[in-house]
């Protein structure tokens, strides 16, 4: 790419580079990888539907893929516990990326995802693990759990973080730091099984100009969000604001799609 088409493309999509870095320090600081707000910015713009879901899974692999080596390094990954849940995940989000959607099933789709999101994220004050001994799912659960979520997950677009973290807090699966370690692995795992199942696909198309400097911009946000953390906003905070954006999004696609 040489210099002119990189300032081409970053005139004509500064607003969509802008929301990408903002969204991408947000969710790092928070231990998410943000595809659910990345697909509810694309899904405002006129970039072809076929390529929002591969854009905001590039995305989300790498701004999770470095949270993924710390919480390795720290010892928080259980993969005992871990195994099981990718053990149906990975191959159904890979069929579900496979998978050939019409638009308007995919938007119905999206909006149902993004108003799910929007509302977890929401009340995720309510659902943080308490300090009781955490339980102990059998392999047929996490396996089940996990199948569902990737296979949701590799047809919309995301990496299902935002579906499984809130189910293992529920349940009181682990403490939150084992549950974020796991959620930020589910949700590489599946990101890159729902892209391979995607770029598999005949019709596969994207615009690597763009997304080549969406991928770099998401990957300095992620660096800055790991970073600060809790420095300036507390999770709670950070979370309640995007998903006012997020339920708002939504709530568009959702009337747009359906009415």
């Amino acid at each position: 790419m040489n210099l002119q088409l990189i300032f081409e493309v970053l005139l004509t999509n500064w607003h969509i580079i802008s929301f990408f870095f903002m969204v991408a320090i947000l969710y790092a600081a928070v231990g998410f990888g943000g595809g659910s707000s990345y697909l509810a910015i694309l899904a405002l713009t006129g970039i072809l539907f076929t390529q929002i879901r591969a854009t905001a899974l590039l995305c989300n692999i790498v701004v999770v893929s470095s949270n993924v080596f710390l919480f390795v390094k720290q010892k928080e990954l259980n993969f005992k516990k871990v195994v099981p849940l990718v053990l149906l995940s990975i191959p159904l989000a890979f069929f579900g990326g496979k998978l050939k959607i019409n638009q308007n099933i995919f938007f119905i789709l999206l909006g149902f995802t993004l108003l799910f999101a929007a509302i977890t994220m929401w009340l995720s004050k309510k659902i943080i693990s308490s300090d009781e001994k955490p339980i102990k799912l059998n392999i047929e659960k996490n396996a089940t759990f996990g199948g569902i979520i990737g296979f949701i997950s590799g047809m919309v677009g995301i990496g299902g973080g935002i579906f499984l973290a809130p189910l293992l807090h529920l349940t009181n699966w682990d403490t939150p730091k084992k549950i974020a370690a796991t959620a930020s692995f589910f949700i590489l795992v599946n990101s890159i099984a729902g892209f391979i199942g995607q770029y598999s696909n005949p019709d596969f198309y994207i615009d690597w100009n763009l997304t080549s400097i969406l991928l770099i911009t998401v990957f300095i946000g992620g660096q800055i969000g790991s970073r600060i953390s809790n420095t300036y906003f507390t999770p709670i905070q950070l979370k309640k604001a995007t998903a006012i954006l997020i339920a708002f999004v939504s709530i568009r696609i959702l009337i747009k799609y359906l009415f």
